[in-house]
This record gives C-alpha cells, structure tokens and sequence, in this order.
C-alpha cells in the first residue's frame, strides 16, 4: 500500500518550517481508497515568497485546524504504507519534525518520484516535477497547491509502476518488510486480486518472481495455482510470499506485458516457455509465370515471413480464409495438386488468379492487398485498445514495423503529439516473438482502432 503525498509550507530556517497544507491519497497500486486533504494552521507567518508561489497566506490559516488536530489522522492513512512523494526526503522531513515537537516518533518507508523518474525516465530534459509532468502529457491544476501536486505525483508514480518491468520498485518495498511465515491474511491474498485481464506475479521472501502469467481473469488463475496439486505446484504454494498484479485492461497488452517480463525477469518456474512462439510461416515468391505465390511452410530463418501461425494446418486454414477475401488462387498457393488446374477452375468457381485467365499484374496486385491487410511490415501505426479504467485507453507502438512498447493514455493530445507519446510508451523489446503475438492477435479479434503515425 502506498500513501502519495504533498505538503506545503511556511518556508523559513531549516527545521523550523510549519505545515499550511497537506494533501494525502492512499493507493493500493491500482486505485485510491482513501484520502485526506487539509489546511493546517501553522501557528507562525509565512514567507512572502511562499505566500506568491502557493496563494496560501494568513488570513486563510486562522480558522484552520493545528497540526496537532489531523495528526491521528495522518497516522491512521499513513500505518502499514509506503510514502510516496516528489522529493520524499523534504516532506517527510517535515512530517518527522511535526510530530517530534508532539512528542511521537512518526516513522514509515518512503518512494521518491525523483529518484525513481531518474531510473526509469533517463532521458528526461528535466525531473522537477512541473516539467516533468508536462513533458509525458500529465495534466496539472492548482501547481504548488498540495492537492494539485499529489494527484499530479499520483500520475507520475501510476506512470513509473507501468514501466519498471523489472519490479525494483514492489521488492524495494517488500525486503525491508518483515519476513516470516504468510499470515491469516496472506492465506487468503487471492480474494484481494481482481477478475480482471492483466499479469500476475508471485513473489518469494526476498521479493523475486518466481511465476508470472496473463490471464483474463487475474483472481481465478492464482485460485488455480494455489488449488492446484501437482508437484510443481505445492513447491510454488510453498514459496509464494506475496501475488501483485498489473491490469492492463485488454488481452494483447497482457501478452505483450507477459512476453516482455518472462524474457527480464526468468522466474524459475516459467520453464515452459518457449523461445520461438510459432512453427510455420506464409512466405513470398514468384513462380515460373510471375504470379506472387503464398506459400505455407517450416519456418525457414534465411527467409522472412509475411505472417506466422503455431502449426502448418493454421497457416493452411489462412490462405483458405483469405482466397475468397483477395480472390486469389490455391493452385499457385499450392493447396490445390492439380496437375493443370484446380477444381474450381474446372466447376467454373475460380475467383479469378489461375493461370493463364487474368494478366499477372492484376493478380499480383490483389495479393499485395492481402500481404499488405495482415502484416505490417514497415508500417508505423498506434493499436488502441481498452485501458484498465473507464476513459483510459491503451496503445501499443509500431514503428517501421517493429514493436517499441505501449502505454496507457487519458489524453487526445498525448496520443496526437508524436513526442509525448514516445515519452510515455514503456519501450519493450521487439522481436519476431512480439510480431507473431501481435499479428496473430489482430487476425482473430478487433481492437478499437489502429492510427497511422505521423512521423
């Protein structure tokens, strides 16, 4: 559990500075369960310059409450959660100095957004976090007010969550917890997991994922894990310490997500994973007469594929399916053995392609239709899809017909600014493995749409 915060104050000598305004939300990793925003009367002046930059000033403060008076509130938010906030070193200093003059040791683990958008937005131009926000599309009202601040570093960190694939920021939490057997509750942890589609991840005592998978229903996959009884399973019953989770609100995005994390992260019970997701392949070539030929074989490595399939009988079942949408010939296909011509050459069903009845450039360009519908090689486009929430949607880059990553967007102008888009996509490796996901995707389910990229 996460706590975001954002404090603002009188300024003044270090150590001596007043709280005017704190603004809390407690966030699970998912969504906010609870929150907590207020004035705070300080009980001394604040500096001019703090008055100009906040539009906080004293005449707002004299019927707020002292700090004394939200204290147990910030407490009860804050227990059994981790601060996260835009330079936590500064704010939880002055949580820590608040409570001291109280008499209590205020202590809890801290996230800095600054130090976590270093590591994971390395080309930043600048990590303040007015401009940084700006720079990856986040909207910002009341800048330099606590609660615009929170719900601005609240985005940020949503942002940063979607990009460590290497989950340094979940085992940074969970080491410095304390270990030990699960308790009642974590007996129970899947009931806290969604029936969502997304990843999941089960972690040991040190935080390492030792399985992790996609599934459309997040909350009755783990069930089958933890019910499951075979030898493998009771050993990952055993281990398991911790389930997180990632919705990504729509299956491709958790393929891809699923792909991308088995290959970083190898957790020692994913050993079925394969490391060429496909068997066979549509090639390209021109046969004796200059007719483009689709041909379904073994995949061949010195040759590239137009598309890919798991066996020989999909890739077949294909260049049945798309005979009649392109009008195209299974005789130089070569699903048809005829000597001379094909049987609905013979019944007078031939669509059109056989040889010696339609002149090749007419053909040949019926066929380029078909390559060019279901592969997209050197095209640049953005698929968009369901998001994990009402509003949101989803995108996943391809650039010169290559897989660069996906993001997450609430924005129309983050997606039509070229820039912003790039800055917020998490880069993902892409390889034949992510074409043949991606590819064979599209051939049997619809996404919302697919933008052409401008570049």
């Amino acid at each position: 559990m996460y706590v975001i915060l954002d404090i603002e104050t009188t300024g003044g000598k270090y150590n001596e500075e007043g709280v005017t305004e704190i603004a809390i939300h407690k966030f699970d990793g998912h969504k906010v369960v609870d929150q907590f925003i207020s004035l705070v009367n300080p009980e001394k002046e604040i500096q001019p310059f703090v008055v100009n930059l906040t539009g906080i000033n004293n005449n707002m403060l004299r019927t707020a409450p002292k700090f004394y008076e939200v204290a147990k509130r910030i407490v009860e938010i804050t227990e059994d959660a981790v601060i996260v906030a835009h330079n936590a070193q500064f704010d939880y200093r002055i949580l820590r100095t608040e409570f001291r003059r109280l008499g209590f040791n205020f202590e809890r683990k801290t996230l800095c957004t600054v130090e976590l958008a270093k590591q994971l937005l390395p080309d930043a131009e600048s990590y303040s976090l007015g401009k940084l926000v700006r720079s990856l599309g986040i909207p910002v009202s009341d800048r330099h007010r606590a609660n615009g601040d929170a719900l601005a570093t609240l985005q940020l960190f949503k942002l940063l969550l979607s990009k460590d694939l290497d989950k340094t920021i979940f085992k940074s939490v969970l080491r410095t917890e304390t270990q030990g057997e699960l308790s009642p509750r974590q007996l129970d942890m899947v009931d806290e997991l969604p029936s969502e589609t997304g990843v999941y991840y089960m972690h040991n005592k040190d935080g390492d994922i030792i399985l992790l998978g996609k599934s459309s229903n997040i909350k009755k996959r783990v069930n089958q894990h933890f019910t499951n009884n075979s030898p493998k399973a009771r050993r990952i019953q055993k281990e398991t310490k911790r389930v997180s989770y990632e919705k990504t609100g729509n299956e491709l995005a958790a393929l891809l997500k699923e792909n991308a994390e088995l290959l970083r992260n190898r957790p020692k019970y994913n050993t079925h994973y394969k490391k060429r997701l496909f068997s066979h392949g549509i090639y390209k070539s021109y046969n004796q007469d200059g007719y483009i030929a689709l041909t379904a074989e073994a995949i061949n490595p010195k040759k590239r594929a137009v598309v890919t399939f798991n066996s020989l009988e999909g890739a077949e079942n294909f260049l049945h399916s798309i005979r009649e949408e392109f009008q195209l010939c299974n005789k130089i296909n070569g699903l048809s053995q005829a000597k001379i011509h094909c049987s609905h050459y013979e019944d007078n069903s031939c669509l059109g392609g056989c040889i010696n009845q339609e002149p090749v450039e007419i053909y040949n360009a019926r066929v380029l239709q078909a390559i060019d519908k279901y592969s997209f090689s050197k095209k640049s486009i953005l698929i968009m899809d369901k998001g994990r929430e009402i509003g949101e949607r989803c995108g996943i880059e391809i650039k010169d017909g290559v897989f660069k990553g996906l993001g997450y967007f609430n924005l129309n102008h983050q997606i039509n600014n070229i820039h912003i888009l790039e800055s917020i996509i998490t880069p993902m490796e892409g390889n034949e493995n992510t074409t043949h996901i991606i590819s064979s995707y599209l051939r049997k389910k619809k996404v919302l749409k697919i933008i052409e990229l401008n570049q």
